[in-house]
């Protein structure tokens, strides 16, 4: 290891814009899929479809089950009519929100936004109640009903900017959610999810692969790149996670049968590494700030399935982290000179 991987700027790249991937392909599983074989250092290129060719018998896929909420909001100040956006990160029991907003000027605590919906009528009114030392507001709807429910009345999928400046199209609502979205909390994708079809899924099952579902959800903390110069000064995020007693028998009964750990996204690795922090593999619910950078040692996977990422990104950190630095760095090099759809919408690449 040499300090320079402890270098934020060492984690960029140039990437073409027109490589940023604005829709997902018609069939998820025709994306591209580049595979990185760190036993040989070899780079390959396949469709996501050839997984069930790629992966073994023995082997589990990890999946994140999180749900993704329309959690974006759009409106204007009631008094003065001045465009407002937020995002909601969360509910407390006294079903206040608490949010991140953008607007200009200052907001005046009691002061109210009328949001619009997704057809654009006005819905409804949040009313300012405090500010906290993070940055975000706290906030009180007058629609009554859980967070869920609001939320999928008046709320907007919480695209990253990259895609269209985040301005979403109705096919986003299925378009950015994993077939097997199930536990509502995350205001992102786990993206690599998103090329999983029923079809594959189905001949991976045939085949003898099996599945395991984990919980992580996933924060906007995911989309801020690292601003620290070293990567040891830059304060990781929290996302509540979850794996239990039957996942985790099913992931080690696997791996006692020969068959390798698959990570299908670094949301369903963090769960995995967190729940193995003391070196064996345990039940675990709670929030998980996991920075994985060099010269981290993992404990729970033997393979990714992940998109391509942001530069200086934690992500971006975590599967260089887990390929290797010259390894990663030739794929993604690979993956801009063949042209290869990057981000949220974009094609995928396996390490092993």
């Amino acid at each position: 290891m040499t300090s320079s991987l402890q270098n934020t700027a060492h984690y960029d790249f140039d990437l073409p814009k027109e490589l940023i991937a604005q829709f997902p392909l018609q069939n998820r599983e025709d994306a591209r899929l580049l595979t990185v074989d760190r036993s040989d250092q070899s780079v390959d290129h396949h469709h996501v479809r050839d997984l069930a060719q790629l992966l073994r018998p023995e082997d589990c896929l990890v999946l994140n089950n999180t749900k993704v909420l329309p959690a974006k909001l759009v409106g204007k100040r009631t008094a003065t009519g001045g465009r407002w956006e937020g995002l909601f990160l969360k509910s407390d029991a006294a079903g206040k929100w608490n949010m991140l907003c953008k607007t200009r000027g200052r907001m005046n605590i009691g002061e109210t936004v009328t949001v619009r919906d997704r057809d654009g009528m006005e819905r409804s009114t949040l009313t300012l109640v405090a500010r906290l030392d993070d940055g975000s507001w706290v906030m009180q709807p007058e629609l009554e009903g859980d967070f869920e429910t609001v939320l999928n009345q008046i709320g907007r999928v919480p695209l990253p900017h990259y895609i269209r400046g985040g301005s979403m199209v109705d096919s986003d609502l299925q378009n950015y959610q994993t077939l097997y979205a199930k536990h509502v909390g995350a205001v992102a994708a786990p993206t690599a999810g998103l090329h999983l079809t029923k079809s594959l899924l189905q001949r991976l099952q045939k085949r003898g692969v099996q599945t395991a579902q984990v919980t992580l959800h996933v924060g906007i903390g995911t989309f801020r790149p690292v601003t620290a110069e070293d990567l040891a000064e830059h304060q990781m995020h929290f996302e509540w996670g979850h794996i239990d007693q039957s996942t985790v028998q099913k992931i080690n009964s696997c791996r006692a049968n020969g068959g390798r750990i698959i990570a299908v996204g670094t949301t369903s690795v963090r769960v995995l590494e967190t729940a193995a922090a003391g070196g064996a593999l345990q039940p675990w619910q709670g929030e998980t700030n996991l920075f994985i950078k060099p010269p981290y040692q993992f404990k729970a996977i033997d393979g990714l399935i992940t998109n391509f990422h942001l530069p200086r990104s934690t992500l971006l950190v975590m599967i260089r982290t887990f390929g290797g630095d010259e390894l990663m760095r030739r794929a993604y090099s690979a993956a801009v000179e063949e042209k290869y759809r990057f981000f949220s919408y974009g094609d995928a690449m396996f390490i092993t």
